[in-house]
């Protein structure tokens, strides 16, 4: 597969992570036609101490990343545990089962036809900023850094899978109501937001792509550490290319010195983990009940851990921020860049999820937001022209 989109295989060791916090964000992708360049994962900054995080079982490498031994322990970051309770957590132990669980799953090892592709674009555009995060801190308006949210229009503090699914969107879907959001980043003291739609990919993170399916209603989870070194930011298993500026890539600072041309602009590109553990919608560090794809010894292809045994789509944000020139005084909300992350939650309308899974991710599609690939218009869309299901 092309360098951008591809999977590396590498075998990983999860490493203990004992943690104190400071915030949580999400990302997200400038939008691009199927047949540009694709590929791949975050967590918070600004968050107060917070009880201990898991680690989460074996890492897969991607494109331009080399094999590591997992994240070591991480000293400052701890995703919340809900300390007060919440509609959907009503003991705020940061538990929320999910209903009905998926058991009986063990991991495929099966490999379909080889396919150079197999996504779809979810097209998002920012909605608003708030110092709010209903993943690590549920019921506490104000208590986060800032985040610059996209996709569902009402995410905030108090936000629940039935709030999120009687909001409306600002993705091209309008089934799409989940809520993406990442820190805000500043040049100075100026926010610098995203203009317009920006891309961010579902794609197949295990060899067998038939076996993925779509996200359980609800499930929501945090992509990386806003309190990771600069070493652990570029050796995390979700890392594409880093922060790209120009012709300059992998670089974990800011670029100090972008182009001024007015097609340049900051880019990131994540991959957030694929395999669900089908017991929990959300665990107490935001993370363990989800974990990256490993390499099935003695092959090259990538399966989901027997401890977290359901495919589900990968998830890939790539940001484009509208700065170029000197970055210098570029920043995160949640600290320096390599504290970028990203929060994800679920509240796709079901059956437009599954209709785009099935059609571009199960049947090795490179599809638009619609479900439509340029190169194979015989396979039609899966949407209609309003992005809704025919």
């Amino acid at each position: 597969m092309a360098r951008r989109s591809k999977i590396v295989s590498s075998t990983l060791i999860t490493g203990a992570l004992l943690l104190t916090s400071l915030g949580l964000g999400g990302i997200a992708m400038s939008a691009e036609t199927p047949a540009a360049k694709s590929a791949g994962g975050g967590v918070t900054a600004a968050h107060a101490a917070q009880p201990g995080h898991a680690a989460q079982p074996g890492h897969a490498a991607h494109a331009g990343h080399a094999a590591h031994a997992g994240h070591a322990a991480q000293p400052g970051h701890a995703m919340a545990a809900s300390a007060a309770s919440s509609p959907e957590d009503p003991d705020g132990d940061g538990y929320i089962p999910a209903n009905p669980p998926v058991t009986g799953v063990t991991p495929s090892t099966k490999e379909p036809p080889h396919r150079y592709f197999h996504e779809f674009q979810a097209n998002c555009s920012v909605s608003h900023t708030k110092a709010d995060d209903p993943i690590v801190y549920p019921q506490r308006p104000g208590a986060s850094h800032d985040h610059t949210f996209m996709g569902n229009t009402t995410t905030d503090a108090a936000s629940t899978t039935a709030s999120l699914d009687a909001g409306r969107t600002t993705c091209k879907a309008p089934g799409d109501k989940s809520g993406y959001w990442m820190p805000t980043l500043f040049n100075g003291d100026k926010p610098v937001l995203p203009i317009g739609p920006q891309t961010i990919y579902y794609k197949a993170g295990v060899t067998d792509y038939t076996s993925v399916r779509p996200f359980p209603k609800g499930l929501r989870f945090v992509v990386g550490d806003p309190a990771q070194t600069a070493e652990e930011f570029r050796r995390h298993p979700g890392f594409v290319e880093g922060w790209e500026c120009g012709d300059s890539y992998f670089n974990v600072a800011f670029p100090k010195d972008c182009p001024s041309r007015p097609e340049v602009q900051l880019n990131i590109r994540f991959q957030a983990p694929s395999c669900w553990d089908g017991k929990y919608l959300d665990t107490p560090d935001h993370r363990s009940h989800m974990a990256y794809p490993v390499v099935n010894p003695g092959t090259n292809n990538n399966v989901c851990p027997a401890d977290h045994p359901v495919a589900l789509p990968m998830v890939e944000f790539k940001m484009a921020f509208p700065v170029n020139g000197d970055l210098s005084r570029a920043r995160l909300a949640s600290g320096p860049s390599w504290s970028f992350h990203y929060d994800f939650f679920n509240a796709w309308d079901a059956p437009t999820l599954k209709a785009l899974v099935d059609h571009c991710v199960v049947g090795a599609l490179q599809c638009d937001a619609r479900g439509y690939d340029q190169t194979h218009p015989e396979a039609g869309a899966a949407l209609d022209e309003n992005y809704e299901l025919p």
